[in-house]
């Protein structure tokens, strides 16, 4: 077998990625890498990682616990060099964490996204829904259904839930949507993380002059971790923020998106109207086929771990392909189509193991009932544009569109 050399090495992400929205990557990309489920690829930063790319190798590369997803250790595959002061702007961050200090942050907020509580918060969601509609019919036909109601939705709940004022949203999206462009300068990257920290700080410290005014998750944080002294400050800043862009950006990117795969078909449109019992399903279908993290997700090797045939050694990257796992014909028929009727609950959108999403049942919930109120609002609802002339944020880390005009 002929050796390739590391200048011959795939790119990762690719170059040229495609220009359809529910194409993960080209084509001419995608062939060698479904050839086998572990490949050495170059990153932009010129360091070499082994892009994991099966259903079966994913789960594997995500629940061992050989992997690390601390960014800050030496060797850490990256896609753009860390800002000169990440060290204080990764504080609370637990998704960057390993073992009994990623377990410590992330336990203080597992209860808040229980289904149990989320579905507590259902009338809040619907109210949510509801308004978001009604500001879409304001807007007049044809609307930005991104600006006008998939980006404000999650937002909303998002603020509701944190005690975040949401008056403060365009400050706080731009500075989201920066931090997660892999292509923006450092220094404004490094900007943008620090005017947000400031941003919360300034929050937190308001709640902690009054903590018995308000019953958001901020405040109950306060109350119950910082006072006892069991949480920092600056912790509670990081978990915070992780949840501000987490909690908006997600959602509204995946809601904009499943517009646009839905209305393609009618009758798909259609089901959401009809037979509101089968959205659940349909959610997760929606998120397999769509896969909106599609760089995939980094881990350091901290141990000689043997993935799918190859070995992975010490202190060398890894990268979990969520989106190719979730087309892997070795679990899904037809991988490449959409079916609305798929039971997909075994996709990896959520990604796997001890980081997996903390909020997904928060979407699920926001992303089943926004679909089936805006299907019964606006049965007509059409694409106004080419779908392969939209813009769509191709160097996100979460993939979406910047717009998605929509007519009824």
């Amino acid at each position: 077998m002929t050796q390739t050399t590391e200048t011959e090495l795939p790119h990762w992400p690719p170059v040229n990625p495609a220009r359809s929205p529910f194409a993960l990557i080209d084509d001419a990309e995608r062939q060698p890498l479904a050839e086998r489920a572990v490949t050495r690829v170059q990153l932009p930063t010129g360091a070499t990682a082994w892009l994991v790319t099966r259903h079966t190798e994913v789960r594997q590369l995500l629940r061992h616990p050989g992997f690390s997803s601390d960014l800050l250790r030496p060797g850490f595959p990256l896609l753009r060099p860390l800002p000169p002061d990440v060290t204080s702007n990764s504080q609370g961050a637990f998704i960057r964490m390993d073992g009994a200090a990623h377990l410590r942050l992330r336990r203080m907020l597992t209860a808040e996204f229980m289904i149990k509580n989320v579905q507590r918060i259902e009338p809040l969601i619907h109210q949510t829904v509801a308004d978001a509609l009604a500001d879409l019919a304001a807007a007049g036909s044809p609307a930005d259904l991104v600006s006008t109601f998939a980006l404000p939705l999650p937002s909303k709940v998002i603020c509701h839930l944190l005690g975040v004022p949401y008056a403060d949203h365009d400050f706080f999206q731009s500075r989201s949507r920066l931090l997660l462009d892999r292509r923006a300068p450092a220094e404004q990257f490094q900007h943008a993380a620090q005017e947000l920290r400031e941003y919360l700080r300034s929050l937190i410290d308001a709640k902690r002059a009054r903590p018995d005014d308000a019953d958001d998750l901020l405040s109950r944080l306060i109350r119950e971790r910082v006072e006892p002294g069991e949480l920092d400050v600056d912790e509670l800043g990081g978990m915070a923020l992780l949840l501000l862009i987490a909690g908006h950006e997600t959602t509204a990117n995946m809601l904009g998106l499943s517009v646009l795969l839905l209305t393609r078909h009618r009758e798909q449109w259609a089901i959401l109207r009809d037979r509101p019992d089968l959205a659940p399903g349909l959610v997760d279908e929606l998120l397999r086929y769509l896969s909106i993290v599609r760089n995939g997700l980094f881990r350091l090797a901290t141990e000689d771990v043997e993935i799918g045939g190859r070995l992975i050694r010490a202190g060398e990257g890894a990268i979990a392909l969520l989106s190719l796992a979730n087309r892997d014909p070795g679990v899904f028929d037809d991988p490449d189509e959409f079916d609305p009727y798929r039971q997909a609950h075994q996709h990896l959108a959520f990604g796997f193991g001890v980081h997996q999403c903390i909020g997904q049942p928060l979407a699920r919930a926001e992303l089943r009932m926004a679909l089936v109120e805006l299907a019964r609002r606006f049965p007509d609802l059409r694409v106004a544009a080419d779908p392969q002339e939209l813009s769509t944020r191709d160097t996100s880390i979460v993939f979406g569109l910047d717009a998605l005009p929509v007519t009824w």
